[in-house]
């Protein structure tokens, strides 16, 4: 079987949608799809990959395209490859909308007669439809996304409140739900971090990890924080991750004005040894976001044995809540402080909760459960007469 993934871009400046991704190849080589990736050179706001146009990564051969302007990721060498190529392919699978690329690759595999997926990165949500060119994209839904959503084989939803929130915008497309997947850190030396941020030896370690977004709710947390008196608990809170400089100037500005600026490290994007110390060294992991689409930083934190308090935002709140293995809470300050008091009072409850938060995570986030569900999809899309897969969800 070959399987074209077409994405915007792969810049790690783009958190999770990058990572899954690259699970996603691996996975699925692994169990012996060949994968191809088409995506853009985009290494975020006016930056370009400088490697060259064609490399092998996760298992997986990459091909980049030049972007001509950071607005849609317009990259129009994509075009004729993608009609030279697409019909060598089984199956398409198009990771996100209101982009040149994944538009692009619908029209050109509806032309090619190659079934396709969509897998809209939240892009659908409440949330997702109102922040950023909100009116354009409400436009561009009615001329373009809406045929490609009807046209496509199937629209790939990571969590089934992704696909509820997609629902109530009245389109017609058939869904299917299949989590994604996450990799687990292994390493256990959290003195890695320590070394680098003295203030974190020897307290208990609330961890954020995600980029520094508005729909985040960070000013949330830190109202949170404020309320729960951090140095009553010898609790700090670490902030790995980064965003737009602006708004990260805000956010220190919020600590300093909350005076708990003493109580946060901020340790800016972290990866690989790093952040696995990150997850050692942690307590508690938090992410109180407005909208998240699926939630992989989530996903980490469990693997790692961490209970979690996660917005109500958050696509997998709800499952991890039932399965014991985090709290949800709203996006006020006084939900979220009173989840991290319940937590910080009850040592007891944080290891049961991060056991729980373990084994849940390892049994429906495994990057092989992923690449399975995934390979059953395509094959039911390429040969239906064959198998109909039950868990396709369609909406008429």
């Amino acid at each position: 079987m070959r399987v074209l993934h077409v994405i915007p871009s792969l810049s790690v400046t783009h958190g999770g949608p990058t990572e899954v991704l690259a699970l996603m190849e691996r996975g699925l080589s692994a169990i012996g799809v060949t994968v191809v990736t088409a995506t853009t050179d985009d290494d975020g706001p006016f930056r370009r990959f400088t490697h060259a146009q064609e490399t092998e990564a996760s298992g997986a051969t990459r091909v980049y395209f030049r972007k001509w302007v950071d607005f849609y990721k317009v990259a129009p060498s994509m075009g004729p490859w993608l009609w030279r190529h697409i019909n060598t392919f089984d199956i398409v699978h198009i990771h996100s909308l209101f982009s040149f690329a994944s538009v692009l690759a619908a029209l050109v595999a509806k032309q090619r007669g190659v079934p396709y997926i969509v897998r809209p990165l939240g892009t659908l949500s409440q949330y997702g439809m109102r922040q950023r060119h909100r009116w354009l994209k409400r436009f561009s839904l009615a001329l373009l996304e809406k045929r490609i959503l009807y046209r496509a084989a199937a629209v790939h939803f990571t969590s089934m409140a992704e696909r509820e929130e997609a629902q109530l915008l009245n389109l017609r497309f058939r869904a299917v739900v299949i989590p994604l997947a996450a990799k687990a850190e292994t390493l256990r030396e959290e003195w890695q971090l320590i070394n680098d941020y003295p203030l974190l030896g020897n307290r208990r370690i609330v961890l954020y990890l995600s980029r520094l977004d508005p729909k985040k709710n960070i000013e949330g947390l830190f109202r949170a924080l404020a309320s729960v008196r951090p140095e009553e608990h010898n609790a700090v809170l670490l902030i790995a991750g980064d965003g737009h400089a602006d708004h990260v100037a805000s956010l220190k500005t919020l600590a300093q004005t909350l005076k708990i600026e003493p109580h946060v490290v901020w340790s800016g994007d972290i990866r690989g040894t790093k952040k696995a110390a990150a997850f050692a060294a942690a307590q508690i992991f938090v992410l109180p976001s407005l909208s998240e689409n699926f939630g992989v930083a989530g996903v980490e934190a469990m693997l790692a044995g961490l209970p979690c308090i996660f917005g109500e935002g958050v696509a997998i709140a709800n499952a991890a809540t039932r399965a014991g293995a985090s709290i949800t809470v709203t996006s006020k300050p006084e939900s979220i402080a009173r989840a991290l008091l319940e937590l910080l009072a009850n040592q007891q409850k944080c290891e049961e909760m991060g056991r729980r938060a373990q084994e849940f995570a390892e049994r429906e986030f495994s990057v092989k459960t992923m690449a399975e569900r995934l390979t059953a999809l395509y094959r039911d899309i390429i040969n239906p007469q064959e198998m109909q897969a039950p868990w396709i969800l369609r909406n008429n």
